[in-house]
């Protein structure tokens, strides 16, 4: 039997998302908002055309996020009362109660099915995670198959991810390590190639 994953994508109230991409859409608030939903859009998008990939779920306290990921067919889940990306996972793995969980960060938009596929086999059924372009945070964690998720994520999360126990997955795999958070972040995605959501919702500078 192929070991599947589900995979918990958190996205935060568009308002609150991806604030230091702000100066990318010229401080309008609607379209700072278009381009954060799509980010989330093509990154879960890619996530569930993956092979190994069960299902998605978001966690998410925002109806529109809610709505458009309904309209992909991915179910969402409300943010708990407590705060936090770690407790919004850990509820995630809670309420899924998986065979396999994992946590997938929401602003991955040129990622490609083939890359997510390949990690998640190196994986090879232990508790891993894969660190960002720049080594320091994490885009993805994986449980083990009946293990707790036990995600450290913020500040150093990929050192905090080593040092509880999970290995480090280092592959040739771009656009999986690949999160936007700033302008330079967009531009890299952007020579990766981006999801088709993102690339509408792109400034003018990037055109």
């Amino acid at each position: 039997m192929r070991d599947e994953v589900d995979l918990v994508v958190p996205v935060k109230t568009l308002d609150r998302a991806k604030t230091r991409l702000t100066s990318a859409t010229g401080g309008d608030p609607v379209s700072h908002a278009a381009l954060a939903l799509a980010l989330a859009l093509d990154t879960v998008s890619a996530a569930s055309a993956t092979p190994g990939v069960r299902r998605v779920v978001t966690i998410t306290s925002d109806p529109a996020v809610a709505a458009e990921m309904a309209a992909l067919g991915v179910e969402s889940l409300p943010e708990p009362t407590e705060p936090g990306l770690n407790a919004a996972l850990k509820h995630g793995a809670r309420t899924l109660r998986s065979s396999r969980i994992g946590a997938l960060q929401a602003d991955l938009p040129a990622l490609r099915p083939d890359e997510l596929q390949a990690a998640l086999e190196a994986s090879a059924g232990r508790r891993a995670f894969v660190p960002d372009r720049q080594g320091t945070g994490t885009t993805l964690l994986l449980a083990a198959p009946g293990g707790e998720l036990d995600p450290r994520f913020g500040v150093g999360s990929a050192g905090l991810h080593r040092l509880s126990g999970a290995v480090a997955l280092i592959g040739a795999w771009p656009s999986l390590r690949c999160d936007v958070d700033t302008e330079e972040d967009l531009r890299l995605a952007l020579a990766l190639g981006l999801g088709t959501r993102t690339a509408n919702a792109l400034p003018a500078w990037t055109t």
